[in-house]
């Protein structure tokens, strides 16, 4: 994880979670049903959960209040202090590391039954390095979940409502969120991410686009940010969800 992205959620923190109101809830992101409704994971009692790029803990505290194991990776100190206060409000013990998503050395191998990741892998250069190493945490049979931009959604003028960009352009781009500053995040194709998880040694169960024509009571960034807006979301789903496995037969 580049400096810049980290100085960026360091101070952005607090004010990032005040403005999003995310709720407790295994949340894929905006426009997006959660895990209750796409039912990717399965039962998670008694499952070792590792989420990448936590933030405020939303997630992980609701992995752990359904029975899960969870660690939550995180580099914004920021964020994570808002996590172990989450925890603690909900009663449930999620171990929070603040570590550098991009390097999962800390963890066994075959070691993990589900690696999870909302909205936070987009920040990362090198992605098939990242695949590579959930492969190697994860047991066989283990599942690899995880959302992030849709690569169209990032290409239209909110305004006009036109491509204002090819979708073949990839690489480092501002991250803009208003009063919240920018950062950079890195473009993709929908087959650069397939053809990394298959790379990886991951099977690729299921890609969800979720129908962001429907409004979801537990989404809160709906109209967030001048960027979440109706208009937008009736032509294009602003969320990409992955779930890969690990062979059976691979250690």
């Amino acid at each position: 994880m580049s400096d810049d992205i980290q100085d960026w959620w360091d101070k952005t923190s607090e004010a990032y979670q005040d403005a999003s109101q995310i709720p407790v809830d295994i949340h894929y992101g905006p426009s997006s049903p959660n895990e209750d409704d796409l039912k990717l994971l399965g039962d998670l009692a008694g499952k070792r959960v590792l989420e990448l790029g936590c933030g405020g803990g939303q997630c992980s505290v609701a992995f752990a209040l359904r029975g899960a194991r969870v660690t939550g990776l995180d580099f914004a100190e920021g964020q994570l202090a808002f996590a172990r206060a989450l925890a603690a409000e909900h009663g449930v013990e999620v171990d929070f590391l603040r570590h550098d998503i991009a390097d999962l050395s800390p963890f066994a191998d075959d070691s993990l039954d589900i690696v999870f990741s909302a909205f936070a892998l987009m920040y990362l250069k090198d992605r098939l390095k990242v695949f590579r190493e959930v492969r190697r945490v994860l047991k066989p049979g283990g599942i690899f979940a995880f959302s992030l931009d849709h690569p169209v959604f990032r290409k239209f003028d909110l305004e006009t409502l036109t491509m204002v960009e090819s979708y073949n352009e990839t690489g480092p781009a501002v991250d803009d969120l208003g009063e919240l500053g920018s950062t950079t995040m890195y473009r993709y194709r929908v087959s650069d991410l397939h053809n990394a998880l298959v790379d990886a040694g991951l099977v690729v169960e299921r890609i969800v686009e979720p129908d962001s024509r429907k409004r979801y009571d537990y989404d809160p960034w709906f109209g967030r940010w001048g960027v979440y807006l109706p208009k937008v979301l009736d032509l294009v789903p602003p969320t990409l969800i992955f779930k890969a496995v690990k062979p059976s037969h691979l250690k």
